[in-house]
């Protein structure tokens, strides 16, 4: 199990194309600070159906984009 499997399966749930997630909802939504070791866990969100897109440091969001 993952430290962001919650935060996958908002996103996969989501079903919208393509979506912009501010850090702090991030946070709310997983109940873990987003950190760097998002980088490294950002590859398990294909199996959810969605890749991870832009990561904004200056406007502190994540894009998601559907896969496929």
């Amino acid at each position: 199990m993952s430290k962001y499997d919650t935060l996958w399966e908002y996103v996969q749930k989501s079903g919208k194309e393509s979506f912009h997630l501010a850090f702090e909802e991030i946070q709310e939504i997983a109940g873990i600070p987003i950190d760097h070791s998002f980088l490294k866990y950002k590859k398990e969100l294909t199996d959810y159906g969605y890749q991870v897109g832009k990561i904004s440091m200056k406007g502190r969001t994540v894009c998601f984009h559907k896969v496929g």
